[in-house]
């Protein structure tokens, strides 16, 4: 082929080129040449290859009749962009076939146009890049500021504008006037600032400066700044060198200053110069700094007006006519001239009675009115009952905020005031009033604004009463009086914002008090938290008691400054290990909760859960289990135990009790005391008709209710009648018991611990005939032991009585002291010492 184009293949008539693929073309295009090496096939003019964004482009692309590509074949053109077909229109051209397009609006920054031709294939004749954009804008909002540290510059910057899209290139210049010297500063690409060296300044000469922008589409300059380099400077920190009081000028400070150390050779020259200020107790400086004009390095500065006797900080910074402000100085102290304090003091005062009710305790707390000043830095406090100064009436002094003392409950009032150095201020008077018992405050709630605040509301049931209010708080974890705080709020207020020394997660105790014209109502409490969380720890569960399928579980009180909040609600979950979990709620007060229905087959497992309303904890998991017989069921079996069998004791005592005569005669048999027996006793009814009673001092007679009655021969020898005298030939119990009797001779006393009873036989009386047929009482077989006679109580012998018969001066049992019997006489029967004989008396039975 004469010339050689590059050729590419399409498939069909659309082919999409990747860019890149089209930047090869558009330099291959560029570089075709025909066999001779003298002109390309095609050429592509526009009406710029840079244009606005968004301006239309035009274009003509033309085909050359000689080139081999189209010789003896029809020209068709076609124009593409980028990616995409455009179309075009044929126009006539003395050189060959052209065709031209227009873009009406080229809103891309960069594209690639070319021409193309259609024969066997599709090729590509000729290309362009076109690129679009915006015109720089004028660089606005240029500064400058001289650096004076080492090394010594001048540092400008601008703000650009909005982007162009094409490379824009600045440039810095500067005119001195008077060394009337230009300087320009090529400005590196994508910066916006430069720094003028030291070399290009004059520190004391104005200097005209500005910044010109240009890229391909027309250039724009900034307005100029003309400036003195050392105005544009922004001075170091300067130093306070010395802060006092002014003699002679209460409430003045003198202030020595001067520049940094680097800026010393500076200090001929006048500074604009601010000062501000803060007393030692305030966190705030003044609102609005103190400006001071034309002040050089070595002249002092004046603060007045200032808060006598107070200790100030001060701060200054400076400025070179209208350059940039330096920054602020370290702080420096002084304290003005001390005088004596002034204003009144606001008092809040709690009283209550004494165990002897003779005398009031006092609480007394103070603080500065918006009025009073101090004055003084070392201000204390005195408390008297005098309103003249002296130390005469006075009942506290203190350099604290609050007192406590004692008075008389007829004292009324007390003087407050304050006193430092400088002398005394007017005495604040302050009410003592007896406190009242009634309270009109109700539902004192608090919101917490924010983490530094709480806001106090309530409500009052009757204000017409009331002069005002006194809200009074504390921190709950500090004992400390000092840290109580009040403030008084009328009586039309419901509300009040608590804040300056509130701190998240910490308690604070707040009381309501009525204030009356007499007196100081029953406050309403509440505690609170400007901010809550999880409380810091758990309490531990206690296993407490058990029984049958229930266990009681408690625990103990969280520390009042673990808590970070007010606790809202215990919850105990506990489950076994083939069960659910469950969950129980504890009453706040009790801190226990009752696990019902337990198995005492399963392992249990619990933890407790304590909640505020900033969060939850979940405490260690405790493991305990049911004993099949706690405890508590073996107290309950043995009670119930304990109460059968003594019910069962019961109903035997009182069986026995029903029948106590028939079993008191099969196991205790009623044996009558010989010393305390009678006759009255142990006779019949017959026998107390028989006998008559000798003894008129006796009781009425109770006669036994048991007697055996044994069958004698009817008739007695004379042996026989003699056996009452001749105990060892008589076998029955009564001869035993009278024969062998110590009073009686012949008596030889038995080792034997048991002697039996006499067995009772009744023949009649004296008077009466011998019966046909004797009968005999038979008292007891029993065996018990008679009471023995010691020697010491012998009898003494008595007189018988003759109501039977017997001689009044015969004596029973033999001889006495007391009385000799008649010879062929009985003897006589002691009756007073021996009832029982007495009862047994006998008439004689010898047939005379």
């Amino acid at each position: 082929m004469g010339e050689q184009c590059i050729q590419l293949l399409f498939s069909g008539d659309v082919i999409m080129l990747s860019t890149w693929v089209s930047v090869i073309v558009l330099l291959a295009v560029r570089h075709v040449r025909s066999e001779d090496g003298v002109q390309p096939c095609g050429q592509i003019q526009t009406s710029g290859s840079v244009v606005p964004l968004g301006s239309p482009v035009a274009a003509t692309c033309v085909v050359r009749d000689d080139c081999p590509l189209v010789t003896g074949r029809a020209v068709h053109i076609l124009w593409r962009l980028d990616e995409g077909f455009i179309a075009g229109s044929r126009v006539s051209h003395q050189n060959g076939t052209a065709s031209k397009v227009v873009v009406p609006s080229f809103n891309r920054s960069r594209a690639t146009l070319t021409c193309c031709v259609q024969a066997s294939r599709l090729q590509v004749v000729a290309g362009v890049e076109i690129r679009a954009g915006h015109p720089p804008a004028a660089p606005q909002h240029l500064t400058c500021q001289t650096n004076l540290t080492d090394p010594i510059a001048l540092t400008c910057s601008w703000d650009p504008g909005r982007e162009t899209g094409l490379l824009t290139h600045y440039t810095l210049h500067t005119e001195t006037w008077d060394l009337k010297k230009n300087w320009t500063y090529e400005v590196p690409p994508g910066l916006h600032r430069f720094t003028i060296p030291r070399s290009g300044l004059v520190l004391f000469s104005e200097m005209k400066i500005y910044v010109k922008a240009v890229n391909e589409l027309g250039d724009a300059t900034s307005s100029p700044v003309v400036l003195e380099p050392v105005s544009a400077a922004k001075f170091d920190l300067p130093r306070i060198l010395r802060v006092n009081a002014v003699p002679g000028r209460s409430g003045c400070l003198r202030l020595r200053w001067a520049l940094s150390q680097h800026q010393t050779w500076l200090h001929e020259q006048c500074f604009n110069l601010e000062v501000r200020l803060k007393p030692a107790d305030s966190n705030q400086w003044n609102e609005q700094p103190i400006l001071l004009g034309s002040v050089r390095p070595a002249k002092p500065v004046y603060q007045c007006r200032l808060l006598h006797g107070t200790r100030y900080f001060a701060q200054i910074r400076v400025q070179y006519q209208k350059s940039p402000w330096s920054g602020w100085s370290s702080s420096q102290t002084g304290v003005t001239l001390e005088t004596a304090p002034t204003g009144r003091l606001d008092s809040w005062t709690k009283a209550w009675a004494d165990h002897t009710h003779k005398q009031l305790n006092i609480q007394l707390f103070w603080k500065p009115s918006k009025q009073f000043r101090a004055n003084g830095q070392n201000v204390s406090y005195i408390v008297s009952v005098q309103k003249a100064a002296g130390e005469r009436g006075k009942v506290c002094a203190t350099a604290g905020n609050h007192c406590t003392f004692q008075l008389p409950r007829k004292v009324r009032r007390v003087y407050l005031s304050a006193v430092n150095a400088a002398g005394r201020s007017s005495p604040t008077e302050v009410h003592i009033h007896h406190p009242k018992g009634r309270s009109v405050i109700s539902d004192v709630t608090v919101i917490p604004p924010d983490d530094q605040s709480l806001l106090v509301q309530w409500k009052s049931q009757n204000t017409s009463a009331l002069t005002g209010y006194v809200v009074e708080w504390r921190p709950l974890l500090l004992e400390d009086l000092s840290l109580v705080q009040f403030e008084m709020v009328d009586k039309n207020q419901s509300s009040l914002v608590i804040a300056g020394s509130i701190e998240p997660y910490k308690p604070y105790g707040i009381a309501v008090y009525p204030r009356y014209k007499d007196g100081i109502g029953l406050p309403q409490t509440v505690n609170a938290y400007s901010r809550e969380k999880a409380p810091s720890m758990t309490p531990t569960l206690t296993l407490k008691k058990t029984w049958q399928s229930h266990i009681e579980l408690s625990w103990d009180e969280i520390p009042l400054d673990k808590r970070n909040g007010i606790i809202q609600s215990y919850r105990v979950f506990y489950w076994s290990e083939k069960g659910p979990a469950k969950v129980v709620d504890s009453d706040l007060e009790a801190r226990r909760v009752i696990l019902k229905d337990l198995n005492t087959m399963f392992l249990y497992k619990a933890f407790i859960m304590v909640s505020t309303s900033g969060g939850s904890l979940n405490g260690s998991t405790i493991h305990f289990e049911i004993e099949p017989f706690d405890a508590v069921t073996i107290v309950m079996i043995v009670i119930a135990s304990g109460v059968g069998m003594s019910l069962f004791m019961i109903f035997v005592v009182m069986t026995c009790f029903s029948n106590h005569k028939r079993i008191k005669g099969r196991f205790w048999p009623a044996v009558p005391d010989p010393a305390n027996s009678s006759i009255k006793r142990w006779t019949s009814e017959s026998t107390q008709s028989i006998l008559p009673s000798w003894d008129n001092e006796e009781p009425n007679p109770i006669y036994l209710s048991h007697l055996s009655f044994l069958d004698l021969p009817t008739k007695l020898s004379t042996e026989d009648d003699d056996l009452w005298l001749k105990g060892s030939e008589v076998t029955s119990d009564l001869g035993e018991s009278i024969c062998g009797s110590p009073f009686i001779p012949g008596y030889s006393r038995s080792n034997s611990d048991s002697v039996p009873y006499a067995t009772v036989i009744f023949s009649g009386p004296c008077s009466s005939p011998p019966p046909k047929e004797p009968q005999v009482y038979l008292r007891s077989e029993s065996t018990q032991p008679l009471l023995e006679a010691e020697e010491s109580f012998s009898p003494k012998c008595y007189q018988n009585i003759a109501a039977h018969g017997l001689p009044s001066d015969q004596c029973f049992f033999g001889p006495s002291h007391d009385c000799v019997p008649e010879e062929g006489a009985g003897s006589v029967i002691l009756w007073d010492d021996f009832p029982f004989l007495r009862a047994l008396a006998m008439n004689d039975t010898q047939n005379d």
